[in-house]
C-alpha cells in the first residue's frame, strides 16, 4: 500500500505516513510541539479508531468467515471474502486515507487503508500479523502546490500456532501489481508505525485542503505514535511554515537533518524557508547539498515538458517525458502528458496507449473517469 510524503512547490514541505500508539515522546520531540499555536481540533484524532471493527464488520466476519474445526487456510478465506469478485469487491482510491471501518463502509481505500482493514480482520481471526515497509522506486503525485512522495507498506499473515522459524507458512498481502514489487526490499515495522503513517497521511491530506490547524493535530498524533518517525517531524515543519511560524518550522526541519543529512524533503523545505527569510547564503548551501543528492527535483522533466507542450514542441516534450517516465514508470500525470505529446505528433496508437496507462495508474476514481473520457475521445479520433 502507499503512504505519502509531501514536498511543497512553494512554501510546502514533505510529509510521510507514520504510525500510531500512545508511546511517550522523546524529550527532543516534545520541544517541537506547540499546541498553543493552534485552536483545538473539532474532532481529536483517535488512534484506537484506526484498526477498530464496526458491528457491520463483525457481522460480515461471522457470516463469511465462520469458525470451523476442519483444517482450512483462514488467511486465504479472508482474502477471498474481502477481495474476490462477488463479495465486497473493494476498489482502490487514494483520495483520502480511511480507517478500517471507513474502508469497509465505503468499499474502497488507498493501499494503506486496505492494509489496515485486512490486518484488522486478520487480528480478529487470531492470525499473526506483521507489517512491512517496502522500498520502491521514487514515485510522486501533486495536489496544488504540494508534492506527495509515495511510500509503500504491505502486510504478512501467519498461521495460528507455534512460530515458524523458516517462515514457510507466511502469506504476504500486497495491493500493488507484482511487476512493481519485483526485486524490492522490505523491512518489518511496528503497528505503531503504521498508525503513525495513517495519522501523517491525514495531516498531509488536511494540509492539501488548506486546513493547517487540523493538520497539526494529525501530525502531533503521528509523533505521539512514533517519536522516531522523521517524516512526521518533516510534516510538522511544513505545517509551521504554512502557519507563518518560521522559527518552529526551522527547528523541526533541522531536527530531521540532524538525524538524516541527506533527507531530500527536509533539505528542500528548509532551503525554501531560509531563502524566503532572506538568509540566502544558508539557503544556497542547502541547495548545493540537495543538488548532490537529487540533481533533478520531482517532476522537473514533466514541468519542462509541459512548457514545451505549450510552445507546440511536441518532440521535445516527448523526450523529456520519457526521461521522467524512467524515474516514475507508474505516474499517471506523466503518462497523460506523454499521451498529449504523441497526439501532437499525430502518433495516435502511442497516444492511446499512454492515456490508457494514465487511467490505469490514476489514484482516484474521479481521475480515472476523467482519463477514461479522454481515452474514449482519442479512440474516436483514431476511428475517424
Amino acid at each position: 500500500m502507499r503512504h505519502l510524503l509531501v514536498r511543497g512547490l512553494a512554501l510546502a514541505g514533505a510529509l510521510l505516513l507514520a504510525a500510531c500508539a500512545q508511546a511517550p515522546l522523546a524529550p527532543q520531540a516534545v520541544t517541537l510541539l506547540h499546541d498553543e499555536l493552534f485552536p483545538p481540533p473539532a474532532v481529536r484524532p483517535d488512534p484506537a479508531e484506526v484498526f477498530a471493527l464496526s458491528p457491520e464488520m463483525l457481522r460480515f466476519a461471522e457470516a463469511s468467515l465462520p469458525v470451523s474445526t476442519a483444517f482450512r487456510d483462514r488467511r486465504r478465506e479472508l482474502i477471498d471474502a474481502l477481495y474476490k469478485p462477488g463479495y465486497l469487491r473493494l476498489t482502490y482510491d487514494s483520495e483520502v486515507t480511511r480507517t478500517a471501518r471507513q474502508a469497509f463502509e465505503d468499499r474502497t481505500g488507498n493501499c494503506l487503508s486496505l492494509v489496515i482493514m485486512t490486518a484488522a480482520f486478520a487480528k480478529h481471526l487470531g492470525l499473526p500479523v506483521q507489517f512491512q515497509s517496502v522500498v520502491l522506486d521514487e514515485s510522486y503525485t501533486r495536489n496544488g502546490d504540494i508534492t506527495f512522495a509515495a511510500g509503500h507498506v504491505n502486510v504478512v499473515l501467519g498461521r495460528p500456532g507455534p512460530q515458524d522459524p523458516n517462515n514457510a507458512h507466511l502469506l504476504t498481502i500486497d495491493f500493488l501489481p507484482p511487476e512493481q514489487l519485483r526485486g524490492q526490499r522490505a523491512r518489518p515495522i511496528e503497528e505503531s508505525t503504521v498508525v503513525a503513517m495513517f495519522m501523517n497521511n491525514r495531516a498531509a491530506e488536511s494540509l492539501a485542503a488548506g486546513l493547517v490547524g487540523q493538520s497539526y493535530w494529525w501530525a502531533r498524533e503521528a509523533l505521539h505514535a512514533d517519536p522516531a518517525f522523521l517524516p512526521a517531524v518533516n510534516t510538522l515543519g511544513v505545517i509551521y511554515t504554512r502557519a507563518g511560524r518560521s522559527a518552529e518550522a526551522e527547528a523541526a526541519l533541522r531536527h530531521v537533518l540532524e538525524r538524516d543529512r541527506e533527507n531530500t524533503n527536509a533539505l528542500a523545505n528548509l532551503a525554501r524557508l531560509l531563502r524566503r527569510e532572506g538568509r540566502t547564503a544558508e539557503a544556497a548551501d542547502l541547495e548545493q547539498q540537495l543538488a548532490q543528492v537529487q540533481p533533478f527535483p520531482p517532476f522537473w522533466y514533466s514541468d519542462q515538458a509541459r512548457a514545451a507542450l505549450e510552445r507546440g514542441e511536441f518532440a521535445e516534450a516527448r523526450d523529456l517525458l520519457r526521461r521522467e517516465l524512467r524515474r516514475q514508470p507508474y505516474q499517471h500525470e506523466v503518462h497523460f502528458l506523454l499521451a498529449l505529446a504523441y497526439a501532437g505528433l499525430k502518433q495516435m496508437p502511442a497516444a492511446t496507449r499512454h492515456m490508457a496507462q494514465a487511467m490505469e495508474n490514476s489514484p482516484t476514481r474521479n481521475q480515472q473517469s476523467l482519463y477514461g473520457a479522454k481515452l474514449a475521445a482519442l479512440k474516436a479520433l483514431r476511428v475517424h
